[in-house]
């Protein structure tokens, strides 16, 4: 453990061009408001100490001598608390934090840097000691570290920063437990605050010893600095990602070119960049134009700035260079994670649905599948919305690989369980569009891996991108509008609501065939290793629909209800996989009835179809042919029928388009889709 003797309370010292503050809050009242007495040094959130916001000296715990403050949730009357100290906007040199910080059993604690001088606008970076013992940091932007400490024992947390390179390293009494890149790479103040987002947990930490030194950073002539390295996709092995290198100009003369070279394993990519006026201290984000491929093991993936302005060298090689470790997770064969997010255009707090299924579609396009269920709205499908609202509790909800209901914001966490999990079977989609009478004719089939029984079911989703109407039903409630509920992918810089006119919806799920739990029959009572079964549904697309926007995704269903595998396909992939003939989801087969010959042929038909049926037992029959609208076309009674019968029907007076040929079979009611031309 770290122990600091601190004469005095408040100490401010200048060690060369460094400035150190510390506080040991013994020179404080116990039970009295801390930021009150602290002299203008530290304040609330809404600056003003001496109220509820301000937090009470504690004598219950320290490390050196009397005093603490003690943080919890609740832990006075009219909280929370938030105690403030501001450091003035830091971007450039060195900053280095320290505390030592005691965690209650069971409980939790809680700081965060505020990125600017204002305030409640940008969190650069959150810390949370979770009461089973970890930490974890990470913001908006995508950042995730952490570590580990033990509860209810004094340490030392320690945070060193250096700006110029973006490395943010993170110690335990003084042993790093590792580093960072922040795409907040600025500070100005640090808040710390008994958090509720911790729930169920509950905060109660003591904090002594405060401390942190800010070493400023003397502008060489001329200075480029690789200050981040990413890439927007996900860390997956055997995925193409395209490097995203952040560069600084951390010097006095105007940047306007530069060489970035990117080396990963063992590959180098190479771009020359012209054209550039970077003034002192602005940045520009590179994105390369070629791709590396992720490999499984932990690799860093460097990037190097050179040839400034035409120089060999510049006035700080120490900043040259920037990296990002890069360890890939190892999907399972053939998987695919669906996610399905329960929306509505009403919803105000919605808009964080979209911007968290963007999100994963840019990370893991190959990997996932997003389906957007509206509800409430144009948009909506009655039968997956009601599906949908009985397994979630509010909007927006969602249902990864149909688990339990979570928020949108944390479906990466569960993906990143399932894409481990090996499928039952691979899920491969075909199709064949009519555009002229826009029939999609869809093929899934799933090659099974292990044994199965016929309690796995399949099912086919249309969704489409790039979605938009008009009228009041289209416009997207957005609580998010002004940025008083922090940032959201740009929602904070839109109106509440967003006119439709600025509104494009994506994943949208337009049509789910047969139903939400899928096609009882897809499969045999018994499915072997290395089976192939396939089901067959057809979708009459509106005029309205672009079909060039539209995703076809074939779900395996488990007996348990969850989402073993999918596929996913555009209409253009699917009809370059090819059509394969099964099971038309569109028939209710029952054994005692019929057997697999139930046939209406051609299909497409012109002016005449046959209707082929072999049936088991001696059967009532009756048959009626309706379109999508329910209309009855025609009708008639056969009687009673049995074994293999064969009804022809005159479709020549038909309109073109799909019609549902419905027959009687005694009590029982069996449908198959029809397509006219």
């Amino acid at each position: 453990m770290k122990k600091t003797l601190l004469i005095a309370s408040l100490a401010f010292t200048t060690l060369g061009m460094s400035q150190t503050y510390s506080d040991n809050f013994d020179a404080y009242n116990a039970g009295q408001y801390m930021a009150q007495q602290s002299g203008g040094f530290w304040t609330t959130w809404s600056n003003a100490p001496g109220g509820t916001e301000d937090v009470l000296v504690s004598s219950a715990n320290s490390v050196s001598g009397p005093n603490s403050v003690y943080f919890a949730t609740s832990a006075q009357a009219g909280g929370p608390t938030d105690l403030v100290r501001n450091f003035g906007v830091l971007n450039t040199g060195q900053f280095s934090m320290e505390f030592n910080i005691l965690v209650e059993t069971g409980k939790a604690g809680y700081f965060n840097f505020q990125r600017n001088a204002t305030i409640g606008q940008v969190w650069a970076m959150d810390c949370f000691f979770n009461d089973n013992g970890t930490i974890t940091i990470n913001n908006q932007s995508g950042l995730n570290f952490s570590g580990a400490y033990t509860q209810n024992t004094w340490f030392n947390f320690r945070i060193d920063i250096n700006f110029n390179t973006n490395n943010w390293e993170v110690f335990i009494d003084d042993v790093s437990i590792g580093s960072f890149s922040n795409s907040e790479n600025q500070i100005a103040s640090i808040d710390i605050y008994p958090t509720d987002q911790n729930t169920p947990y509950s905060c109660g930490y003591f904090i002594d010893d405060f401390s942190y030194t800010i070493t400023p950073y003397t502008l060489p002539n001329l200075n480029a600095a690789v200050t981040l390295v990413s890439f927007d996709q996900g860390e997956i092995a055997g995925a193409a990602v395209t490097p995203k290198v952040r560069v600084r100009n951390l010097g006095t003369t105007t940047i306007n070119s530069f060489n970035l070279d990117v080396d990963y394993n063992g590959n180098n990519l190479s771009q020359s960049v012209t054209g550039l006026n970077l003034a002192s201290l602005a940045e520009t984000t590179i994105t390369l134009t070629a791709n590396h491929t992720l490999i499984a093991g932990q690799n860093d993936m460097v990037a190097t700035v050179s040839n400034v302005n035409g120089n060999a060298t510049d006035g700080d090689a120490d900043d040259d260079a920037g990296s990002i470790s890069v360890d890939p997770i190892i999907p399972a064969a053939g998987k695919m994670v669906v996610g399905e997010e329960g929306t509505g255009t009403w919803c105000q707090w919605c808009p964080r649905g979209a911007v968290f299924m963007d999100l994963m579609e840019t990370k893991y396009p190959s990997h996932w599948a997003g389906i957007a269920v509206h509800n409430g709205d144009p948009m909506t499908v009655t039968d997956y919305d009601a599906a949908i609202g009985g397994l979630i509790a509010g909007y927006p909800s969602s249902l990864v690989d149909r688990g339990a209901d979570a928020d949108p914001s944390v479906m990466e966490t569960e993906f990143l369980t399932r894409i481990l999990v090996a499928p039952k079977a691979f899920i491969t989609n075909g199709a064949i569009w009519n555009s002229a009478t826009r029939v999609l004719e869809v093929s899934v089939s799933a090659e099974f891996q292990a044994a199965a029984t016929n309690g796995y079911k399949l099912a086919i989703v249309l969704t489409e991108d790039g979605v938009t109407g008009s009228g009041s039903g289209w416009s997207q409630s957005n609580a998010y509008s002004g940025g008083g509920n922090g940032v959201m992918g740009g929602f904070e810089t839109l109106g509440n609501p967003v006119p439709a006119a600025q509104m494009v919806y994506d994943h949208v799920a337009r049509a789910i065939e047969p139903s939400f739990g899928g096609f009882a029959n897809s499969f045999p009572a018994t499915v072997n290793a290395g089976e192939t079964h396939t089901v067959n549904g057809y979708f009459d697309i509106p005029a309205g629909w672009d079909e060039n926007e539209i995703h076809i995704v074939g779900l395996l269903i488990a007996p348990d209800g969850r989402i073993d595998n999918a596929g996913k396909a555009t209409i253009t992939e699917a009809v370059a996989n090819g059509f394969v003939g099964g099971t038309n989801v569109g028939i209710a087969m029952d054994d005692q009835q019929l057997d697999a010959t139930l046939q209406i042929y051609p299909n497409p038909a012109h002016d005449m179809a046959t209707v082929a049926i072999n049936l088991k037992n001696e059967s009532n029959v009756s048959m009626r042919v309706l379109d999508l609208s329910g209309k009855e076309m025609a009708a008639r009674n056969y009687g009673s029928m049995n074994g293999a019968a064969t009804i022809t029907m005159n479709t020549s007076e038909f309109v073109a388009g799909v019609y549902i040929v419905e027959l009687t079979l005694d009590n029982e009611v069996v449908q198959q889709r029809l397509v006219v031309e």
